[in-house]
């Protein structure tokens, strides 16, 4: 059985005022970045800055992501009133040993910063993936379709953005303030929607943020293989990728990318990427 979710959909963005180079006012659109507790079973656990597009799928996928719930079946209800800033949390049966489960938080870099609670890297190892492959013609499709994704960083800028796709369908597309946020959300979204998302089998995760060991580890616990991010990747992101052979691929826009590890996964078809320019003397 389902959880029943709150719609609790808030203004993603808001007009302000602003001077620009001339000395000119103009009004202009900025992210509506605004503050959400979350209580699981009237206990406070995290306090996480949001955009507010989809807060009850941010909050189950929080949840999912963290190992908190091991299924959604376990969640009863997730109610969010923006009039307090509150997500609460109804589990059937409770957390078993949450206190102690999340006494160990790390705050994780990038922006509106995520927090990670336990050591999830303790078990990437038990992390299975897939068989699954992308071709390169596919990957070109999905930063193609990115690019004419209406968005709210079109209009007001200081967002991440993350989607899930199936080759080069897209099936969710997410924005907030921060990466970890995004990819949360379509966590959830996978959780509500399990015959759309099946699972992960041969999804592809694409990020517009860089690809750090809390996002890798994330996308393989949501059983994706192939993560696009048009930035780079960190170190221990790159560690990840190859400990878990997930194919990270990286500035990915228009033709140019970068397989970091598990090429294997990615099909290439070089003639797509056109002639090789030649350096001027």
């Amino acid at each position: 059985m389902l959880p029943y979710l709150t719609q609790a959909r808030a203004p993603l963005t808001r007009e302000v005022n602003a001077t620009n180079e001339w000395g000119e006012v103009d009004t202009v659109s900025i992210p509506a970045e605004r503050a959400l507790t979350v209580f699981v079973d009237k206990r406070e656990l995290v306090t996480l800055m949001t955009l507010g597009a989809q807060p009850e799928l941010l909050v189950l996928g929080f949840l999912r992501n963290q190992r908190l719930v091991q299924s959604v079946q376990e969640i009863e209800s997730i109610t969010v009133d923006w009039d307090v800033g509150a997500a609460a949390v109804k589990t059937r049966q409770g957390i078993c040993d949450i206190e102690a489960r999340t006494a160990k938080r790390v705050v994780t870099t990038g922006c509106a910063q995520g927090s990670v609670f336990g050591d999830l890297m303790a078990e990437v190892d038990s992390l299975v993936l897939p068989a699954a492959t992308l071709t390169q013609q596919q990957l070109y499709g999905i930063v193609n379709a990115i690019r004419l994704q209406e968005t709210t960083y079109k209009s007001s800028g200081s967002v991440h953005g993350c989607a899930l796709f199936r080759g080069e369908e897209m099936l969710v597309f997410v924005e907030d303030v921060g990466r970890h946020n995004a990819i949360d959300t379509i966590a959830g979204w996978m959780w509500m929607e399990p015959e759309q998302a099946m699972t992960g089998q041969d999804n592809v995760f694409y990020t517009t943020g860089r690809l750090t060991s809390e996002m890798v580890i994330k996308s393989a616990q949501m059983g994706v293989p192939i993560v696009v991010s048009r930035s780079g990747i960190t170190q221990m992101g790159h560690d990840v990728a190859q400990r878990l052979g997930l194919c990270a691929i990286g500035r990915a826009t228009n033709k140019r990318f970068l397989c970091y590890s598990a090429a294997e996964r990615l099909l290439l078809q070089p003639a797509l990427a056109g002639a090789r320019s030649q350096a001027v003397a």
